[in-house]
């Protein structure tokens, strides 16, 4: 009988030695860089004619590793295993899949040094989101595990005179896992391992700037006994094969986190009769978000501004939960608003290969522009009391950026920037704030920062997001405890994390039998 599932406890780097092991790791992994790894495909590396490097967005000319492109070809072998090996893995007792996931989280936490590691050169992690990341996936495995063993326990149908009915859950089929970069292990983990503890196998296709963090998963996956064919890494563009996957008749399901854009074309592609198709595909997708700290009069202010800044800048900002805007009512915004430059202006910006570094770099050239895009824009139209420049040209390092004076409906106020930038608006007061906060098209995460009990209610009832915090950061969702996703455009209302989301990859079937 399994022990009740607890989160995975983070590393303490202030102690010497989980510092030193943390830097043997990072040495290790070092020595490593710029070698090449295959696809893998029904238990056997896969190589083809094209290639793809990683960098580090710390050195931006510092290879990580390269990486086979797949292609439509290697798609359709990925398929085929998948096929094959999902008659064999959807019989498989739900505990004995479950066991597997429980070993993986064993090895993960063996090897978490290595795997921070990995995050903070592919990534630019710093090492206490790296360590934060690394023992979410450890929670992902844990927590589904027990989730697979529950879920096939329950009694779904009401008994029924002179039969014996009964409900059982069964798995979809092959499926396309879709990852992000930002959360290169732990979203990574999660997604797959759900559809795969559920009886599903996978196709993955991991981002194009954290391969080398995907591939970790499929040896993790190896060691702990995953057959062969039931995950298939297949890296690659996706202007190349992200469509055909999405579109393969044989594709079942596809669970997807990144942006709007990319969440909708695929959600539209998913949509459409591919010839030999017999299903209705499904989609998971997560899309990110707009999120946003209320601070109220009557709040402790201290607590508010130094969460809003933690929110805002943790991971330079690359996360769809980052705290995008603070609304501060007229009467504390002075003196909030001080308090969040005066903590901004502190942050360390720099190689995240050095543990006093609190933020690193934002992911590539394409996301430095964009962002710096944005600060041209809000240098333009509205205050810049913080920040606003780039902090090296060794790679793509942006001072977190903080713009007063934001008004409702600006760029700032509404669109998803992903990157180390927050607007601070002022209102008159909290129906101005919660009116305001609910005025884009996202509804991921939120927070609110009150002690009076009516105020908490009313945001409880109307603040229209996924998740909601109060008197507390709108980022650090934990495994079981919160579970995470959105409303509106934010996605398509799963909770990954959440006692329910396993029913995503599964569906329900009733059987009952006359009793003679």
């Amino acid at each position: 009988m399994l022990a009740e599932f607890r989160n995975e406890s983070y590393t303490d780097f202030s102690k010497p030695e989980f510092a030193q092991a943390q830097k043997e790791a990072l040495q290790k992994v070092k020595s490593q860089f710029d070698k090449t790894y295959p696809l893998y495909i029904d238990g056997k590396d896969v190589t083809t004619g094209a290639v793809y490097k990683s960098y580090n967005p710390s050195r931006q000319e510092e290879v990580v590793g390269t990486f086979y492109k797949a292609g439509k070809k290697e798609v359709d072998l990925a398929m085929d295993a998948a096929l094959r090996a999902f008659e064999k893995w959807k019989k498989v007792a739900p505990k004995e899949r479950a066991i597997v996931l429980l070993k993986a989280a064993q090895i993960l936490r063996k090897r978490k040094y290595e795997i921070n590691a990995w995050m903070i050169y592919e990534t630019g992690k710093s090492w206490a989101e790296a360590e934060a990341d690394t023992s979410e996936a450890v929670d992902f495995l844990d927590f589904y595990a027990r989730e697979m063993i529950r879920w096939s326990e329950l009694k779904g149908a009401t008994p029924f005179p002179n039969e014996y009915p009964e409900q059982v859950y069964i798995p979809l089929g092959v499926g396309a896992a879709i990852p992000p970069w930002n959360f290169p292990m732990a979203i990574l983990t999660g997604m797959t391992t759900a559809a795969i503890v559920a009886g599903n196998t996978v196709l993955l296709k991991p981002a194009s700037d954290s391969p080398a963090i995907g591939y970790r998963l499929v040896e993790i996956m190896r060691e702990a006994g995953l057959p062969d064919g039931v995950l298939n890494y297949i890296p690659g563009s996706g202007a190349e094969i992200g469509d055909y996957i999405v579109e393969h008749p044989k594709t079942r399901f596809i669970s997807f986190t990144g942006s709007k854009e990319v969440g909708l074309r695929i959600n539209e592609l998913a949509s459409r009769l591919s010839p030999g198709q017999i299903w209705v595909k499904r989609v998971i997708a997560e899309m990110g978000g707009k999120d946003t700290i209320i601070v109220d009069s009557e709040a402790n202010l201290e607590d508010a501004a130094a969460n809003i800044v933690a929110s805002a800048f943790g991971f330079q900002g690359q996360k769809c939960s980052a705290c995008s805007r603070a609304i501060l009512v007229e009467d504390i915004h002075d003196q909030v608003l001080e308090m969040v430059v005066e903590r901004t202006k502190k942050l360390s910006v720099g190689d995240v290969e050095n543990l006093a570094m609190y933020m690193g770099p934002v992911i590539n050239k394409a996301s430095e522009e964009k962002i710096l895009s944005y600060i041209d824009y809000g240098k333009k139209n509205h205050k810049l009391v913080a920040g606003g420049n780039k902090v090296s040209d060794k790679g793509y390092f942006i001072a977190p950026t903080v713009f007063a004076g934001v008004n409702p409906g600006s760029r700032l106020d509404q669109e998803e920037i992903f990157g180390p930038v927050l607007a601070v608006l002022k209102v008159k007061n909290f129906t101005e704030a919660l009116q305001i906060a609910n005025s884009t098209e996202y509804g991921l995460t939120g927070a609110v920062y009150t002690r009076n009990r009516y105020k908490i209610e009313t945001a409880k009832q109307d603040f229209h997001v996924g998740n909601l915090y109060i008197n507390r950061k709108c980022t650090g969702a934990m495994v079981g405890a919160h579970p995470f996703g959105g409303f509106n455009m934010s996605g398509t209302d799963s909770k990954a994390g959440g006692r329910d989301y396993l029913g995503l990859f599964m569906q329900a079937k009733s059987i009952s039998e006359k009793l003679l």
